[in-house]
């Protein structure tokens, strides 16, 4: 299912740099920080069932070392103290970001699928980013990861336009996400 064409690439709009999201949980749910010494075990189990199966403790301890401090989230389901959603506030500069954070390793147990914890772990993460001055946050995704997509887009973040043939893909998704296609005020580099 992975795609053989670039990711896409989204950033945060300016316009809600000084309106951080509020990570909002259901009853029964519990938002905290990663720790390593008690939760790898679990963390790499969560990663695996959402579809990271080549994520392993040496790339757990390579984010960790570009991870904000206390950006790394988790969301554990009280009943059983189960991971179930995770993000990452990772520092991560890129040409088109030089002073870049990336939301990243967003995932989630299908099981629990529809309670609103990606957009809780993702709102977590935005939200330590502005706490920590930062006016330009992106992620890297895939055109089939629908939910994902879906759950940026409602946060505030808009496709970034980086390369010739992206408009297409980003019309695609819209028509399945039933979002509006609005590639006029969408930033095609760095400058705008």
């Amino acid at each position: 299912m992975e795609s053989k064409q670039p990711q896409l690439k989204m950033i945060w709009s300016e316009a809600l740099l000084t309106s951080p999201p509020e990570p909002k949980l259901q009853p029964g749910y519990a938002l905290r920080i990663f720790d390593p010494a008690q939760d790898l075990e679990d963390y790499l189990s969560l990663v695996h069932e959402a579809g990271f199966t080549d994520f392993g403790q040496p790339r757990v301890e390579r984010c960790l070392n570009r991870v904000l401090p206390n950006g790394f989230f988790v969301v554990a389901y009280e009943p059983t103290g189960e991971l179930v959603a995770t993000a990452m506030a990772t520092h991560n500069p890129t040409t088109f970001h030089p002073y870049g954070g990336e939301l990243g390793w967003v995932a989630g147990r299908p099981a629990h699928a529809g309670k609103g914890l990606g957009t809780a772990v993702c709102a977590a993460v935005v939200k330590r980013f502005l706490s920590a001055g930062y006016e330009r946050i992106h992620l890297l995704t895939d055109d089939w990861r629908l939910p994902a997509l879906k759950i940026y887009l409602k946060l505030g973040f808009v496709p970034f336009l980086f390369e010739p043939g992206l408009e297409a893909r980003w019309e695609a998704i819209c028509e399945k996400l039933a979002w509006p296609f609005t590639p006029a005020v969408w930033p095609g580099t760095i400058d705008n």
